[in-house]
C-alpha cells in the first residue's frame, strides 16, 4: 500500500517547507497539494496557488513524489497549464505528477468567475481539457479547435522530462470520466461520496464506485479527505483505513496533514506515528 500525504497550500513558505521536508523524510511515498481558488469552508484562512507551493516544495525536498489532487478545467486552460506542469516536472527532477478533475460546479472555483464561467456539458469539458493537454506534453506545435478549447501552434519545448509525458492520475467516479481515466492515466483517483450520514456509508459507496472501475494496470487512489471520519484521528484508524482500502483493491491511500482547527483538526505528532506503522508499499 501507497501512502501519499496531502499538504494544504494554506502556510507560508517559512511554516510549510517543513512540513514538506518532514513528508520525504518519513517515507511518504507522495506529497500532494490541492489545486484550488479557494476551497469550501476554508475561504477565510489564507490560501497560495498550487503551481509556486509544488515549485519551492520541489526544490525543498529530493526524493519524494509531488503532485496535485486535483487540477480542473474550472479554471486552468491546457495550453498554460501545459507550460506550468513541464516547468514543475523540471524543477522537481522528473518527480511531478498531475492529478486531474472536472471539478465542481457549485464550488467556489467555478463561482468566483462568475456565470458565463459554467459549463453547460462538464464531462465533455474534462474530457477535451485531458485529451488536449496530453497532447500538449507529448508533442510540439499543436493545432487544436475543439467545442471548449483552441490552440495554434502552441509550442512545448522542451517538454516533459519524464517521457513521453508526467504521469496523469484521474478523478472519476461516473463513466465518462472513468473512461477517461483508462484511457490517460497512470492512476484513478476516488473520494468515494461526500455528505453521507456514517462512515459504514461511505466505504459502501467507496467499495461501490470502485466496482465500476476495471481498467487493469493503473494505480488506484483512494482520498480520504470526504470520509466523515477524519483518517489520521489516530493510528488505529488509519490502519483501519488502509487496511479497508486495501481489501477493495485499492493501492494507493492519500491522507490530509492534519489541521489546527476545522476540517481535518488532529495532532501533527500522528504524522510521524503512521508514517512508523504504515503498511510498506509493494516493491
Amino acid at each position: 500500500m501507497r501512502v501519499g500525504i496531502t499538504i494544504l497550500p494554506e502556510y507560508p513558505w517559512a511554516e510549510a517547507r517543513a512540513r514538506w521536508r518532514t513528508a520525504e523524510e518519513l517515507r511518504f511515498d507522495d506529497a500532494w497539494t490541492f489545486d484550488h481558488l479557494g476551497f469550501g469552508s476554508l475561504l477565510d484562512v489564507p490560501w497560495y496557488g498550487a503551481v509556486p507551493t509544488l515549485a519551492v516544495a520541489a526544490q525543498a525536498t529530493s526524493t519524494i513524489r509531488l503532485g496535485t489532487l486535483v487540477s480542473t478545467p474550472n479554471f486552468r486552460h491546457p495550453v498554460s497549464y501545459a507550460r506550468d506542469l513541464i516547468g514543475l516536472d523540471d524543477i522537481s527532477g522528473g518527480r511531478f505528477t498531475a492529478g486531474l478533475g472536472s471539478g465542481s460546479h457549485g464550488g467556489y472555483d467555478a463561482r468566483v468567475f462568475g456565470p458565463r464561467n459554467t459549463a453547460a456539458h462538464r464531462g465533455r469539458r474534462f474530457a477535451e481539457f485531458v485529451e488536449l493537454l496530453d497532447l500538449l506534453l507529448r508533442r510540439d506545435k499543436v493545432t487544436w479547435h475543439g467545442e471548449y478549447y483552441e490552440a495554434v501552434e502552441a509550442r512545448n519545448v522542451p517538454g516533459c522530462v519524464q517521457q513521453p509525458r508526467l504521469p496523469f492520475v484521474v478523478a472519476a467516479d461516473g463513466p465518462d470520466a472513468m473512461e477517461v481515466a483508462a484511457r490517460y492515466g497512470a492512476g484513478w483517483i476516488t473520494t468515494g461520496t461526500p455528505e453521507v450520514d456514517s462512515l459504514d456509508a461511505w466505504w459502501d459507496s467507496v467499495a461501490s464506485i470502485s466496482a465500476r472501475f476495471s481498467a487493469p494496470d493503473v494505480r488506484r487512489i483512494l482520498q480520504t479527505d470526504a470520509a466523515p471520519v477524519y483518517s489520521l484521528s489516530s493510528v488505529e484508524c488509519f490502519l483501519e483505513f488502509a487496511g479497508r482500502a486495501g481489501e477493495l483493491g485499492f493501492t494507493d491511500v492519500a491522507v490530509p496533514w492534519p489541521r489546527a482547527a476545522g476540517p481535518w483538526a488532529g495532532r501533527e505528532s500522528v504524522v510521524e506515528e503512521i508514517a512508523a506503522a504504515r503498511p510498506t508499499a509493494a516493491p
